[in-house]
């Protein structure tokens, strides 16, 4: 889609409250073809691939247009219509856009209000290798209604102002290329699972809290292709592999922290990349900021201050 407008360095202000159209480009996203901000398809692993953006347009946002990637977002406010494979279609919040590759489309708010959403560009070629060499899904309407879709959609849709872990960004792909195929209908295929790949994977997660962990990395030490092994991982230990590393990190923080170390000390020595990082993983995990937690359970430590 094409760039109208530069992007603003904050995100999210209610529709009134803006002035100009604008689109804001998500720190770090791998360059694609055709989306605003893109230039190139770019490598496809690790923050290649991908792009992701916010935006908000008035009125008339973009011309009739494609590009070789998926489209799949989220409209967040307004009313989002655009014309799709010859139909007018209009985007209200609580669904999932999916455009898909080479398909022409516009896009244009449906009301005078304007129209503010989130748009995740994915080269096809990611979910091809996720599916197992799977035929590309392809959903009709250019809409979707299937929860299964919305909510693979939130990892890679939220959090919009920082970089993605490239751990969580290849968890997010595979958990979308397989909402996505389900929500097209394709009938599953059962695949293999590799118990001793899984294996050596989880040991090599448990042995890295404390860098970066790529699933091309996690593949090599696993001795398994990269989805395969994020399929195997799941089907067998019931949690992908960004979710396992990130949960046993949190672990370590609440080991530290009830020993009294501080927050944000805790969260660097447990691989996050800053407090407020580990804070919004610990709240998705309990329900509670960590300083609340500490002191429900009464600790009196410098943790807590």
């Amino acid at each position: 889609m094409s760039e109208p407008a530069k992007a603003p360095r904050r995100l999210a202000a209610p529709l009134e409250r803006r002035g100009a159209d604008w689109i804001y480009r998500s720190p770090q996203s791998g360059p694609t073809g055709g989306p605003p901000g893109g230039s190139g398809r770019g490598d496809k692993h690790g923050a290649g691939g991908i792009e992701r953006i916010e935006a908000f347009f008035h009125g008339a946002g973009y011309a009739m247009h494609r590009h070789d990637t998926y489209a799949i977002g989220r409209t967040l406010a307004g009313v989002q219509s655009f014309r799709y494979r010859g139909s007018l279609r209009h985007s209200l919040p609580g669904g999932t856009m999916v455009l898909h590759p080479d398909e022409p489309h516009d896009g244009q708010a449906g009301t005078g209000e304007g129209f503010r959403y989130r748009m995740v560009y994915v080269d096809p070629a990611l979910f091809q290798q996720a599916l197992g060499g799977k035929p590309l899904p392809f959903v009709h309407g250019g809409l979707s209604n299937d929860p299964r879709l919305f909510a693979a959609t939130e990892n890679l849709l939220r959090s919009m102002d920082r970089a993605m872990d490239p751990l969580e960004q290849d968890d997010g792909l595979y958990e979308l290329a397989t909402a996505l195929d389900a929500a097209a209908g394709t009938r599953p295929v059962r695949r293999p699972v590799d118990y001793a790949a899984a294996r050596r994977a989880r040991e090599y997660l448990l042995a890295s809290l404390e860098h970066t962990v790529t699933l091309d990395e996690l593949a090599a030490a696993a001795g398994r292709d990269r989805w395969s092994l994020s399929h195997d991982f799941r089907a067998l230990f019931g949690t992908s592999p960004h979710r396992y590393l990130t949960m046993r990190r949190l672990d370590l923080v609440r080991q530290l922290a009830l020993a009294g170390m501080p927050l944000a000390d805790a969260s660097a020595a447990s691989g996050f990349s800053d407090q407020s990082h580990m804070t919004r993983h610990f709240k998705r995990a309990w329900g509670v900021a960590p300083a609340q937690w500490l002191n429900m359970l009464g600790a009196t430590s410098p943790a807590t201050r």
